[in-house]
């Protein structure tokens, strides 16, 4: 596995790749990578020829107040880990290479509409960074197949949006979720975690799949059930942040007459803010 920091050395390498007709895939993380990158990597190994992981704590992409300086970073596993799993390039940038000439005055990419919901509210601008970085990104590599994982199901969402509305000739490939035994996604975010704040975690999880047991079994009061799981979700220890039932592709509130359906999920528990969602196909 080759390591570069510099553009340069990233653009030199894909070019020669391409050149030889070989199919590219790239996945973007911020590092601190677990069992879920790592399925990325494997699902990209399956897809391309070639696999370029980058890691990139995007600063755009965090609010004032939120956790940038504490985000974890570990950058030696991180390489072993990717070397282990038979990685072609590590893109490790550093601020200055991605933003040369600040972050105030570059160029944005921003998603209207969808950007602006559920993490969107409680995250001005979240998406606006998630969606330049990416951009910068796909333009440096120029990948045929991008790998994301489905637990940010709105990210994802955004991405896809981004590459049709600017046909950038990338497949974007979701990967589902990977979670602990006890149904706990995956996340950097669950390093946050006491020991007993861990064992509370699972029940962000049972809480979607109750809510989706009770879709499946003709529930339609929908505000009722999302006030039920909030309830639950407090009871459980956790704050909730937002919790929402949604038309999977649109992710605009559900209808009664859709059939294919999404539960998004926020809530904090302690310091950590978790994600979670649930695809619920009412036609099954």
């Amino acid at each position: 596995m080759r390591t570069v920091h510099s553009v340069k050395d990233l653009r030199a390498q894909v070019k020669a790749w391409h050149q030889k007709g070989e199919r590219v895939a790239l996945v973007p993380t911020m590092g601190n990578l677990h069992q879920g990158h790592l399925t990325l990597v494997r699902e990209a190994k399956q897809l391309a020829d070639r696999v370029v992981v980058s890691i990139f704590v995007n600063p755009m992409q965090f609010g004032a107040n939120e956790d940038l300086s504490a985000y974890p970073r570990t950058p030696d596993e991180d390489s072993s880990a990717l070397f282990e799993e038979g990685v072609d390039l590590l893109f490790m940038p550093s601020v200055e290479a991605l933003y040369p000439n600040g972050m105030e005055g570059h160029t944005k990419v921003e998603v209207p509409a969808i950007s602006d919901l559920y993490c969107g509210q409680t995250r001005p601008g979240h998406f606006r960074g998630v969606a330049t970085v990416v951009c910068k990104l796909f333009n440096l590599v120029q990948p045929d197949i991008a790998c994301f994982g489905t637990k940010d199901y709105q990210q994802l969402a955004v991405i896809r949006r981004m590459v049709e509305d600017l046909a950038m000739p990338i497949d974007i490939k979701g990967v589902e979720t990977v979670r602990a035994e006890d149904g706990l996604a995956l996340s950097s975010r669950n390093g946050y975690l006491t020991s007993e704040e861990r064992a509370q975690a699972p029940a962000l999880y049972a809480t979607l799949n109750a809510m989706g047991d009770s879709l499946t079994q003709g529930e339609q009061d929908f505000a009722a059930l999302i006030d039920q799981g909030k309830a639950q979700l407090s009871q459980a220890g956790f704050k909730p942040d937002y919790l929402y039932i949604l038309n999977a592709d649109t992710l605009l509130p559900a209808a009664k007459e859709d059939k294919e359906l999404v539960l998004l999920a926020a809530a904090y528990l302690g310091k950590a803010r978790l994600i979670d969602n649930l695809r619920v196909d009412l036609q099954a």
